[in-house]
């Protein structure tokens, strides 16, 4: 593994990725360089694989973006191993049969070693969904909420496609265009490369 798992980087960041499980999901480790503090975003799959990742990279804790099967897979294993696992309380019901340790809140600054991110709720993909932003980077991970190309998923019974527009508009692409998204499958985009393209997304309707 070791440095090919490096994805982005500047003095303050390192961002680590791995691609896991039959879906091709992504996962984050974002890591302060200054205290080798981390967390993991989304415990996907494959679990081997990321807990090597967590003791190699100072992972503290676990960040969930949403409570979908295919990027829960691994936490049973990563709570087993003494990882913290956070969720929203609007997702954590579908964490039911793996376990959550602790909720993750809209506007919440987390902490890891000097770096903080904001945590942005945006519902429509799941009632729960939430990105996160690593203050003072142009890094912003969004989970399955904003791909290339368009939005996440609606047709679950719990997605609603006008609620996740919304969520896009008004929380995500408020960020400057230069501003790298980094969704739950798939390679980055931009947030100037996707605003363009938000009427054409509400006339196709998904």
């Amino acid at each position: 593994m070791g440095a090919t798992t490096l994805h982005w980087v500047n003095g303050e960041v390192e961002v680590h990725k791995v691609v896991v499980g039959p879906y091709d999901n992504n996962v984050f480790v974002v890591r302060c360089r200054a205290t080798g503090d981390a967390v993991l975003v989304d415990a996907a799959n494959e679990h081997e694989q990321l807990l090597e990742l967590c003791r190699r990279l100072g992972v503290r804790r676990v960040l969930e973006t949403h409570g979908h099967w295919d990027h829960i897979q691994a936490v049973p294993a990563i709570r087993e191993a003494g990882y913290e696992v956070a969720v929203t309380k609007l997702d954590a019901p579908k964490l039911a049969d793996v376990g959550y340790d602790a909720f993750l809140d809209d506007a919440e600054v987390i902490e890891v070693g000097r770096l903080r991110l904001d945590a942005i709720h945006n519902p429509g993909h799941t009632p729960g969904s939430i990105s996160f932003h690593v203050r003072d980077t142009p890094l912003l991970f969004s989970g399955d909420t904003l791909f290339p190309g368009g939005p996440g998923n609606t047709s679950f019974p719990d997605a609603d496609f006008a609620t996740i527009i919304r969520s896009i508009e008004e929380r995500l692409f408020t960020f400057p265009d230069e501003t790298i998204v980094l969704p739950g499958h798939g390679v980055d985009t931009t947030i100037g490369t996707e605003r363009p393209h938000l009427d054409e997304w509400i006339a196709r309707g998904w």
